[in-house]
């Protein structure tokens, strides 16, 4: 019965109550029982008996005849619902309203509080039982004469049947109550139960369908703040791995694509040279030729996704060495200034000689810069401009590079580090995978630094990679 969550949170609630409910109700009980009713109770027994003390102590007989005295309880008894006893100076019995005690008229009783009443002090007695078998409430009272001497004792007794009645009553009422909000805290428990246990349940159910390769909508987020953050976790989830299925699937179109172009101009190749073409040097030299670059972009292809490899198994690992940047980043340019000057671009470069040494690792940061230019120097047209620019400021370097192509719109300016994205096909070029700017980031980050970049369509783009100058610390901005 209490193997779901939903009964077991049920049974907290309501359990919780009973006891909680019970233990009040006891206390309410005795409460008003002992400090309310039974308190009220004395109290008006003693104005009471004040009042049958003050009419006695105008009738002296009644305190020296005990016939006279039963007379006078007759009379005033019934105009009160306690029993009526007089007590003479020596504490005997003179009178009284209940017909048991005639055996004690004439009597001394042992009565506790007694003497204290012979000694002219009013006596009030409470007794409790639970089961209201004895007395409630025991009031006596001394009547002084005209000289102030005690002549006797007025007492009032209120036993069961007076207040039996009024004590059952208010127990029932409390019951009934307690009654009441037992049912609706179950009422409400069970609402509540079933309120935390439904955006619960919805989750685990996602989640199996979701394992077993179901295509699984988004989660609304509703109930308590801890319910809506599950699923507000599994709708990110959700949308991640949607977004690794379709990286997956364009990662495998890209494979085909780029495998496919050099692979079929390598067959060619071989195939021209089986057929004769090796006798011909400067045709063979050619196809050779060819078939080297082809070599050399499925080389590169394979670092990519060797880079690519890395950053799924996790950080990157670096190799880093005091490295002179003043010396490093020359050596880094120099193969872009050629492939810049083959396009027909202007190549301008201002690379101060009080760059500091750094601890980097300068073959991976190395491939960042070049997949920096290589893209700059891929989007500009013949008769642009590139330019790389590097300084130091306020504990951090910076290098920049900027060219003036076509730049970058807004919308994809926060897309363009993702794996795999190549803009819309009217701007993107037909070679390349989509990785060189998330490598170049990744790397970047490894370094402990950041990578921005700042476009405007139709003038260019600027990319700025910036490192602490210590080299190993990360940056914030």
């Amino acid at each position: 019965m209490l193997r779901t969550l939903r009964n077991r949170l049920i049974a907290s609630h309501v359990f919780l109550l009973l006891i909680t409910i019970a233990v009040t109700g006891i206390a309410l009980v005795y409460v008003l029982e002992t400090q309310v009713l039974l308190v009220n109770l004395a109290k008006q027994l003693a104005g009471q008996a004040v009042l049958v003390a003050e009419i006695a102590r105008e009738e002296p007989a009644v305190w020296s005849d005990s016939a006279q005295a039963q007379t006078f309880v007759n009379r005033v008894a019934p105009l009160f619902p306690a029993q009526l006893m007089l007590l003479d100076a020596a504490g005997r019995v003179l009178a009284s309203s209940d017909p048991a005690d005639a055996n004690s008229v004439g009597q001394r009783l042992e009565l506790l509080g007694l003497n204290d009443a012979l000694r002219g002090q009013n006596h009030v007695r409470v007794a409790y039982s639970q089961n209201l078998q004895a007395e409630i409430a025991d009031i006596m009272v001394p009547v002084r004469g005209p000289a102030g001497r005690i002549v006797g004792v007025v007492r009032l007794t209120d036993q069961l049947g007076t207040v039996y009645e009024r004590f059952l009553r208010l127990r029932t009422l409390i019951v009934a109550v307690l009654a009441v909000g037992l049912v609706l805290g179950g009422v409400v428990g069970w609402r509540l139960a079933v309120t935390l246990e439904r955006p619960i349940r919805r989750v685990t159910q996602a989640v199996y369908q979701l394992a077993g390769g179901h295509q699984q909508m988004p989660l609304p987020e509703q109930g308590p703040d801890e319910t809506r953050l599950l699923a507000r976790a599994f709708n990110v989830l959700v949308e991640r791995l949607r977004n690794l299925e379709s990286a997956r699937q364009q990662l495998l179109a890209n494979l085909v694509h780029e495998l496919g172009r050099p692979l079929g101009a390598l067959n060619s190749a071989i195939q021209a040279l089986s057929a004769g073409a090796d006798a011909d040097a400067t045709l063979r030299r050619e196809l050779l030729a060819g078939m080297g670059a082809e070599i050399q972009r499925l080389q590169r292809l394979l670092d990519d996704l060797a880079q690519l490899h890395g950053r799924v198994l996790g950080p990157l690992e670096l190799a880093r060495r005091p490295t002179a940047l003043s010396e490093w980043l020359p050596e880094v340019l120099g193969p872009w200034r050629e492939a810049a000057h083959q396009k027909g671009l202007e190549w301008q470069v201002t690379i101060p000689p009080t760059l500091p040494t750094v601890a980097i690792d300068p073959d991976r940061l190395a491939q960042a810069v070049g997949n920096l230019l290589s893209n700059a120097v891929k989007y500009t047209r013949p008769g642009g401009t590139v330019t790389v620019a590097a300084g130091a400021e306020a504990g951090a370097i910076w290098v920049r590079v900027s060219d003036t192509g076509p730049g970058i719109p807004p919308d994809e300016q926060v897309r363009i580090f993702d794996p795999f994205y190549r803009g819309p096909p009217d701007r993107r070029f037909p070679e390349g995978m989509g990785l060189g700017l998330a490598i170049a980031r990744d790397l970047v980050i490894a370094h402990g630094g950041r990578l921005e970049v700042d476009s405007t369509p139709g003038r260019g783009s600027e990319f700025a990679l910036w490192l602490p100058a210590g080299g190993g610390s990360e940056m914030r901005g």
